[in-house]
């Protein structure tokens, strides 16, 4: 996911200026608590610092992310060669490759033809817009960064909008007031609608959003000896949990996402605008049918890559086909597929001269978000510190008060916090600062840790209430008509509904699929 920007308050960078390097210094010169390493309290004070620049965004948040290779070593933490490692983490060029293959299939224009068709297909009375809206960013935010998902979107839905107000009847009565309640009304709640879908279909796939890459790269950190999530474990949560969510989301949104009911409202025109936007696109060219072909064939590598064992039916995985199957990643599939798009041509016609290639290295320098990678890389680096440190022990080991604390209580209160701590700074900040504390607890509390992390990795998507929350959040809200306190009023209630359902459903789901119930 990239970084939230634009959105800090100066006041609150000033004070975070101060209050990191002051909440540094007292960790560091506070009386070592019993049974606290000094190691553990110096990498403390780096986490707590770090905590609090990422919080207040005192400085840019990539840059944040670099201070344990830093501190670390100056600490005597880790050394810096060991701390360095966590920068190049297989699974921050799993999201590189993600991205690039997102970056192609913008590039070539093969996106806007997939959310149109969506839309067109599913209908345009308003509550069926907004569903198809929703439908169709869900779908593309588990392949393409919500943030450019929601980017794409937004014009779309703002030409819809602006040319169905005008044609717009409440209870049966033509508007007269050049479509404003229609705009406030049901231009709100697709807007709205467009954001919380973006953030959820997220969660579906392990590089829709880069809260599950980094909940990946700590277990790999934390548990070498686990076997890896693949891609195929984390659909069977993650996309369940999205298709729930996403109509339940929808039902909320279209009856009581604002002022005006969607069912008193009805259009004199058609799908008109999805149409007419569908016919501009024309016939798909070469480069998109190439596209197409290499983003099916990267979903079905990253999905067959293990044996995939499903009741009676089992499919061997093709990784078994090499002498190093557990050496195969999904970073490898991903990489490989976005390294196509450097070789395979735009047109595979000689008669519309030289051959350019799908995807350039321009493209990728101005496309890709540099900020996230390095932030990624702080986030593993800061774990592998807390870990090695025996800060993740210690602070489990605190949390041992609650052993005997029925999980029906223990999973939603660990959700609860991840969703109050992303409500103010970044998901991916958020999922790399409680993993480790959450981990350790677990292993304190005899359960199972994935019972813990999973849920509070996918609660971390489910931010709602404030713009600053998620960059599609900022995005809508920066169209100009949604109110802080419109997304307020249906956020809470929604992070309050995904509190009951996420717990549940990963429970149940995920323990089929991982074994923890």
């Amino acid at each position: 996911m990239p970084l939230p920007g634009g959105n800090s308050s100066p006041l609150r960078e000033r004070i975070g200026r101060i209050a990191g390097p002051a909440l540094f210094i007292a960790i560091l010169l506070l009386p070592t608590p019993a049974g606290l390493e000094w190691k553990a309290q110096r990498m403390a004070a780096i986490a707590a610092l770090m905590a609090v620049w990422w919080i207040t965004e005192a400085i840019p948040i990539a840059a944040t992310a670099l201070l344990p290779l830093a501190l670390a070593p100056l600490l005597g933490v880790m050394p810096s060669a060991r701390i360095a490692l966590s920068y190049g983490n297989h699974l921050v060029f799993l999201y590189m490759g993600g991205f690039m293959l997102a970056l192609g299939m913008e590039r070539v224009n093969l996106h806007r033809r997939v959310a149109l068709f969506t839309i067109d297909a599913i209908g345009a009375s308003p509550r069926r817009l907004v569903l198809g809206f929703m439908v169709s960013t869900a779908f593309l935010s588990m392949w393409v960064s919500n943030t450019a998902t929601t980017l794409v979107m937004l014009p779309i839905a703002l030409a819809v909008i602006r040319q169905l107000a005008p044609a717009a009847r409440i209870d049966g009565i033509r508007v007269d007031d050049g479509g404003e309640r229609i705009f406030q009304g049901f231009g709100s709640v697709l807007l709205l609608g467009l954001a919380f879908s973006a953030s959820v279909g997220g969660v579906g796939t392990v590089i829709g959003t880069g809260t599950t890459v980094a909940f990946l790269g700590f277990l790999q950190e934390r548990f070498p000896d686990k076997p890896p999530i693949s891609f195929s474990d984390w659909a069977m949560v993650g996309v369940p949990v999205a298709a729930v969510a996403l109509p339940l989301m929808w039902l909320y949104l279209c009856r009581f996402g604002s002022m005006l009911r969607l069912s008193r409202v009805s259009f004199d025109t058609g799908p008109s605008v999805i149409r007419a936007e569908r016919d501009k696109l024309g016939a798909m060219s070469d480069a998109e049918i190439t596209v197409t072909v290499v983003a099916v064939l990267t979903a079905l590598g990253w999905v067959f890559r293990q044996p995939l064992d499903i009741g009676w039916l089992h499919v061997p995985g093709w990784s078994s086909l090499f002498a190093d199957p557990k050496g195969v990643h999904d970073t490898t599939v991903g990489v490989l597929m976005a390294s196509m798009l450097f070789v395979l041509p735009e047109s595979w016609s000689p008669r519309k001269g030289p051959r350019r290639a799908l995807l350039d290295w321009d493209t990728i320098q101005n496309g890709l978000p540099w900020g996230v990678i390095l932030l990624l890389g702080g986030g593993f680096a800061m774990a592998a510190g807390i870990e090695e440190s025996g800060l993740a022990a210690y602070a489990g080991s605190q949390l041992g008060m609650l052993r005997g604390t029925p999980v029906w209580i223990l999973v939603p209160s660990a959700c609860l916090l991840a969703v109050i701590m992303t409500e103010i700074t970044s998901n991916v900040a958020t999922v790399l600062m409680l993993a480790p504390v959450l981990a350790e607890a677990a292993l304190g509390l005899g359960i199972n840790p994935y019972l813990l992390l999973i849920p509070t990795t996918i609660m971390t998507s489910f931010a709602f209430m404030l713009p600053v929350a998620t960059p599609p959040n900022a995005i809508v809200f920066a169209s100009g008509w949604i109110t802080i306190p419109q997304m307020f009023r249906a956020g809470v209630v929604l992070d309050l509904f995904a509190l009951l359902l996420v717990p549940v459903m990963v429970y149940f789901i995920g323990g089929a699929v991982f074994g923890f119930s």
